[in-house]
This record gives C-alpha cells, sequence and structure tokens, in this order.
C-alpha cells in the first residue's frame, strides 16, 4: 500500500538535474570556507544530505544527535547508522529541554524555545571541539511554513548552507537519492510536540503515547503519519490516497481498539489528509 515514492516524496520529472548537481557544488564549496563544522543531525533527508556534503567537503566534521522524548527512537538509529555509512564522527547527546517551562507551555514560541536551548549546547560542544561553526538542515521549501525556531536560529548564528545553495526538498531527494542514501525517500518528519495544539500543554506521557501510536500505524504500511493529539481525541493523518486502508475494516478495528488502548478515548480519521502545519494558527509566518 506504499504509494509510488516519486509522487509523494516531491520528485519531479521536470527537476534540472544539472542545475541540481551544481547547487550541490555550490554547498560543498560553502562548507569548505569553515574550519570545521558541526552537524545538526536529526537522520532525515535534509540533514544526511548535508552531512554527506560536509564529508565531500574535506572539513572536520562531527555529527551531533540530540536524544530527546520529542523525537521518534528510529529515527535516532538511523542517524547513527547514516554517519557511520558516511564515516563521519557521530555524538549522542541527551536532552531533558522538553521539561523546560517555556517548552512545556506550548505557546506560539514552543519551537524557537526549543530551537535556541538546543543550538546553544550544540555550540558550545563546537567550540569544545574546536569547530568553527555549527549548521543544520533547513531548505527552501521550508519558508513556506511557520517556523518560529528559525530566529533561535540566526540570533545564534547557526548556517543553513542547503538554503545558501538554494536547494528545496525535491532536489535534496534527487541527489541523495543519486548519492544513494538510504533515506532519500524517508517521509518528512518533526518533533513530536507538534502534534500537541498550541496552548495545549506538552507532556511527557503525551509525547510517549503519540509516540507509540505513529509506531504502530507505520507498522501497519502506512507511507506518512501524523497523530494529532486533541485531549481525549486522537486524529490521525496520513495520506489522501491511503484513507481507503484507514476506514476498511478489518484495518479500521484495529487502529480503533490499539488507540484505545493507549488511553484515547475518541479516534477520528481526518478526511483532509496528511499536510504539514495542520495545527499552525491560519496564515501565521515567521
Amino acid at each position: 500500500m506504499r504509494p509510488t515514492a516519486g509522487k509523494k516524496r516531491g520528485l519531479s520529472k521536470n527537476l534540472n538535474k544539472k542545475a541540481t548537481f551544481a547547487k550541490y557544488q555550490r554547498l560543498v564549496e560553502i562548507l569548505k570556507s569553515f574550519d570545521g563544522l558541526l552537524v545538526a543531525f536529526s537522520g532525515g533527508v535534509d540533514s544526511s544530505l548535508l552531512l554527506k556534503a560536509a564529508a565531500d567537503s574535506g572539513a572536520k566534521v562531527l555529527a551531533v544527535t540530540v536524544d530527546s522524548p520529542i523525537y521518534h527512537r528510529q529515527e535516532i538509529r538511523e542517524a547513527r547508522q547514516i554517519a557511520s555509512k558516511l564515516g563521519v564522527p557521530f555524538r549522542l547527546i541527551k536532552s531533558d529541554d522538553y521539561l523546560r517551562e517555556d517548552f512545556k507551555k506550548n505557546d506560539l514560541l514552543r519551537c524557537y524555545h526549543c530551537k535556541l536551548a538546543i543550538f546553544t549546547r550544540l555550540r558550545e560542544i563546537a567550540r569544545s571541539e574546536g569547530l568553527s561553526a555549527v549548521v543544520e538542515g533547513s531548505n527552501l521549501d521550508d519558508e513556506r511554513d511557520y517556523r518560529p525556531g528559525r530566529k533561535a536560529l540566526a540570533e545564534l548564528g547557526i548556517g543553513s548552507p542547503l538554503k545558501e545553495a538554494g536547494l528545496g526538498k525535491a532536489e535534496i531527494r534527487f541527489l541523495a537519492r543519486s548519492f544513494g542514501l538510504p533515506n532519500w525517500d524517508r517521509p518528512a518528519n518533526a518533533c513530536l510536540a507538534t502534534r500537541i495544539p498550541y496552548g495545549q500543554p506538552v507532556e511527557l506521557r503525551w509525547l510517549e503515547r503519540i509516540a507509540a501510536g505513529e509506531t504502530f500505524l507505520r507498522k501497519m504500511g502506512f507511507s506518512q503519519v501524523r497523530l494529532r493529539h486533541h485531549g481525549e481525541l486522537a486524529r490521525i493523518e496520513v495520506w489522501p490516497n491511503e484513507l481507503a486502508l484507514v476506514i476498511s475494516q478489518p484495518s479500521r478495528e484495529k487502529i480503533v481498539r490499539r488507540l484505545k488502548k493507549l488511553g484515547w478515548k475518541y479516534v477520528a480519521f481526518d478526511l483532509e489528509g496528511y499536510r504539514t502545519g495542520s495545527l499552525n494558527p491560519g496564515g501565521l509566518k515567521t
């Protein structure tokens, strides 16, 4: 039931391959200009391509992944594997930033507070390792969404080389596939706190419940999943072409039974399907 990767992952037949490879070379040149790099490495396709380019630049590189309940455990395992594949030193750091009150209260600046805390730590690690720059994997397409974390990155002087090189998501997936990165078609993801509406406090028990529910749904075969937490109600978003499976028997009963066992009283399937930032206030941009 997995949808065609090219259609759902944003690969385009009209993509200019020559221009895209030229942008990659631009990316490598940008990274060459730094005297050592710390790559904030989530293990997603964006930061994986960034890490590949950092390795190709010949600079001293350290990949750092944050271990926190706001991220799926599978993402952390994949990050370690990809760093090993690319031959880049890898470090996993524990984070308790999800316990900070400015994060837990979940106002419109939640992402700002989180990024500010995490990237402050990453800058400290970079300094201690003699690395001149901290870089992360934002791309051109991220400009379309509400991302208050960008303000924290700007304040701390964190680089976004993919964006600087002019690379969008489709080009990044194309390059990742061309270079044999195993996660080139991995679904887009975001921290688990994005599943909780603004104004509703972020609690560890909700993060753990959401992670367990999404893991279950992915094991059922859904290629893209968001499990939005609305108190007693769980709202499921999947690709529109996968909605038929959600509501068919016996899948529907299996899903409802599992999510109720996890603690939700009601289970709803969003007929509009998956879309990024569905909990963002309308029209908000950074």
